[in-house]
């Protein structure tokens, strides 16, 4: 095997490690320096999420079974650090090398200016959220969880103000809280099996009995409730809502894949557990209840609210209930229209967060935040090299067009209709639910699915319809605002993005099934991981 090859699962986390270290030690003058440290460290990221995807698709025959696996210390499992790359994890790589690449090229136009160490930042919640998906083990998913976690309590107080502190501060309590949850779900199931590596955890569940059984279904359940904080699950959702709204824009459109790690969580430990009797926090009716309350509660938090920043987070509410409905049902029938919804919704939501703040710039009133913004960072002293016109941008030609038809894609996007990526989405997911109850002995629950989706979708509708004709056609005090490239691009890409899907629709949903189809044989996960063995004894010395 070449060496490179061998050690492409580290690249995503030693890629951010080493940037977001080297720029600390960059004075804030040089912020082009660092700026170009960090496009290239994302770009890199982007690249070595691609070759993944590859190598779990059996490129080049390095991984014959699909799943890559690295021993970090160069210990075998259980004992050492094992990071595992199959399918799931590579496509996750990819959509947030993407969607971090399209936040940090925005970010460039002015909020990285707008408080220290926004790069360094940055590029440790990426790490954290590359290491979520890697890991092996619970105990380093709980490590890397806390590092993207800590990055984020910066990255959402970034740009001051009253609001963004207040929600902020709301935000690191419930994720405390939640971490606290964590680490004592972890300790409860270590004392019961002697493990936290996630293969070997698989094998020796099934063996438990009598008083271990039941201290460790006590344990995944508080699991489970840790990993539906971190997914925005009704009732625990009450915070997602305003620190998503109060973060600034390049900052929620990364956040848009943040709430995905709980619900990728959920997905990888479930696979691995229901083959040995998974405990009732990872059970499908349980999962599928605690989805279809968070998508109701979703779509009536859409309707009922009229600002447009809160009616984007409450769609990223509808997708976690969507996801947690659709891997609710039994089988994996539906697993690979929800990963293809799934990445159509992070790309959405992540444009939609950046247009936010461009919409507002049509409204006097954001005009005036804006004005604020700029005065409070002495951005629009003519002395200073960080000043307003450099800051607001030459005006692209047809910025209120731009904004219009980027307005209508997000909209199309979010509530599934034609003929973008979300209704080739959200079809093949109603479509999959429709068969399955066409098969299923016990229907209800598909044909509930598929009228929860459809009442979302109308929800939509209706709340982003009014919103669209209020901020471009009923108000009165509308400006022309001045966009900048470095803006716009981002927003138009991830749209572009939405398109390509639809374009690739094909082998992408084959790519997808096949991840889906991996998850339904755990034994593949568990035998590569327990069966990897450290370079050293292979070399034989």
């Amino acid at each position: 095997m070449i060496d490179w090859l061998q050690h492409a699962p580290m690249y995503p986390i030693a890629i951010p490690l080493i940037a977001g270290a080297a720029m600390l030690l960059l004075a804030d003058k040089r912020r082009w320096t660092r700026a170009g440290i960090a496009l290239v460290s994302n770009i890199a990221q982007l690249a070595a999420a691609i070759l993944l995807l590859a190598l779990a698709d059996g490129a080049w025959g390095v991984w014959p079974n699909g799943v890559g696996v690295y021993l970090a210390g160069d210990w075998a499992a259980p004992f050492g650090i094992v990071l595992a790359v199959d399918r799931l994890s590579a496509i996750m790589l990819t959509l947030t090398a993407v969607l971090g690449l399209a936040s940090l090229i925005y970010s460039l136009a002015r909020w990285d200016r707008l408080g220290v160490h926004f790069h360094s930042l940055f590029q440790f919640l990426l790490m954290g959220l590359n290491g979520a998906f890697l890991t092996g083990d619970l105990f380093n998913l709980f490590v890397f969880f806390e590092v993207l976690l800590a990055a984020s309590y910066g990255l959402i107080l970034h740009g001051s103000g009253v609001a963004r502190v207040s929600a902020g501060l709301q935000y690191i309590a419930v994720n405390l809280v939640a971490s606290f949850l964590l680490l004592i779900s972890i300790a409860l199931i270590y004392g019961v099996t002697g493990t936290l590596n996630l293969a070997d955890l698989a094998v020796r569940a099934g063996t438990l009995t009598g008083s271990g059984r039941l201290l460790f279904e006590a344990g995944a359940a508080v699991l489970g409730l840790a990993f539906l904080v971190k997914a925005g699950a009704w009732p625990l959702n009450f915070w997602l809502v305003r620190g998503y709204s109060a973060a600034s824009a390049p900052v929620a459109a990364v956040f848009s894949v943040m709430t995905k790690v709980g619900i990728y969580a959920l997905l990888r430990i479930g696979s691995l557990l229901l083959p040995t009797g998974a405990p009732a926090a990872f059970s499908l009716d349980w999962m599928f209840a605690a989805g279809l309350a968070t998508l109701i509660f979703g779509s009536i938090g859409l309707v009922a609210t009229q600002r447009l920043d809160q009616q984007v987070s409450y769609c990223v509410i509808i997708s976690a209930g969507t996801l947690l409905t659709a891997l609710g049902m039994p089988g994996v029938r539906l697993t690979g229209p929800a990963l293809f919804y799934l990445i159509s919704s992070v790309l959405t939501t992540g444009a939609f967060f950046m247009l936010v703040e461009l919409v507002e710039r049509t409204q006097t009133f954001g005009a005036n935040v804006l004005a604020v913004t700029l005065d409070l960072f002495d951005l629009d002293d003519p002395e200073t090299p960080n000043r307003s016109d450099d800051v607001v941008g030459v005006a692209i030609p047809a910025a209120m067009a731009f904004l219009g038809l980027a307005f209508v894609s997000c909209s199309l996007l979010v509530t599934g209709l034609p003929p973008l990526s979300g209704f080739v989405a959200k079809f093949s997911l109603l479509s999959a639910a429709v068969a399955e109850a066409n098969s299923s002995p016990q229907p209800a629950d598909a044909w509930i699915l598929v009228a929860a989706v459809l009442a979302a979708g109308l929800a939509g509708i209706v709340a982003l319809g009014r919103t669209g004709i209020r901020i471009f056609w009923g108000s009165d005090e509308r400006t022309t605002p001045r966009l900048r490239v470095l803006e716009a691009g981002p927003v138009a890409l991830l749209i572009l993005l939405c398109v390509a899907l639809v374009a690739a629709a094909n082998p992408v949903s084959d790519y997808l099934d096949d991840a889906a189809r991996s998850l339904d044989e755990p034994s593949l996960y568990i035998d590569a991981v327990m069966s990897a063995q450290p370079a050293r004894a292979v070399g034989g010395h």
